[in-house]
């Protein structure tokens, strides 16, 4: 497995030992932007001492994918935006959680939602094959979203897509708040492409409270995951608490 944090790459210093940094798609791709915008951003990206190779906060608040207020032809300019300039950084993942875009409003059936969400991965994914990009679907917490809260519902979007370019993500801190054990993983097997991690209670890093999330890493190895795990954590101090948070991630999935 490869070990990653969400952050700004250029607050970090040294690293502390990161296999890759995971960044928000509006601080690396600037899509909002015009390309001088971010053609500055590249040239700090492949400057980058380490890889940046993922991003998250895929869709902004403002950019409904649910619900009666979508706007099709905004969404589709958005993510081919991205979709392009994240091929050109170097950017392999780009996790689809967006809670406030995702967000199914008052009076919209969920399973209208759900028709919207597959018809939105199917035109988006021939973009992001293009690119060299996986857009991971992320189940968020009930707190957080009212819509893909687990990762048995997050594979059934994906398995409906059935495009490799369209993966399921899976957050400790997500499964720990609802209760959600790790069964759900070894049922999504090979379909996970992705992993963020942080504790349920008070989104600390690995260690801040001492929870054991060993048994979720036990699914991952089951099903043969190799692939990226981001601390996508609230800090007190990112820098200073990096190499502990790093060290403890590690322990618990070798020992898992």
């Amino acid at each position: 497995m490869r070990f990653g944090v969400c952050a700004k790459f250029d607050d970090l210093g040294g690293g502390a030992g990161l296999d890759y940094i995971e960044g928000t798609v509006e601080d690396l791709l600037c899509p909002l932007k015009d390309e001088s915008a971010f053609a500055a951003r590249l040239k700090a990206i492949r400057a980058s001492a380490i890889p940046v190779e993922a991003a998250c906060c895929f869709l902004p608040g403002s950019l409904k994918s649910t619900g009666p207020a979508v706007d099709e032809a905004a969404l589709d300019r958005f993510v081919a935006t991205a979709m392009d300039r994240a091929g050109r950084a170097g950017v392999k993942v780009v996790v689809y959680g967006s809670g406030g875009s995702r967000q199914v409003p008052e009076g919209w059936a969920q399973k209208d939602a759900v028709e919207q969400v597959v018809g939105h991965l199917n035109r988006w994914a021939p973009l992001a094959k293009r690119a060299g990009v996986t857009i991971v679907l992320e189940p968020l917490q009930s707190k957080e979203c009212n819509f893909v809260n687990s990762v048995d519902q997050g594979a059934e979007i994906v398995r409906r897509v059935d495009q490799p370019s369209i993966r399921l993500l899976a957050d400790t801190y997500h499964m720990v708040a609802d209760g959600e054990g790790p069964d759900s993983i070894r049922r999504a097997g090979k379909l996970l492409a992705h992993v963020h991690c942080a504790e349920g209670k008070g989104r600390g890093p690995l260690g801040t409270v001492g929870e054991d999330h060993r048994p979720y890493f036990r699914a991952l190895k089951d099903i043969g995951y190799d692939g990226r795990i981001s601390i996508e954590a609230k800090w007190d101090d990112q820098r200073a608490q990096l190499p502990a948070a790093l060290a403890e991630l590690r322990r618990q999935c070798q020992t898992a």
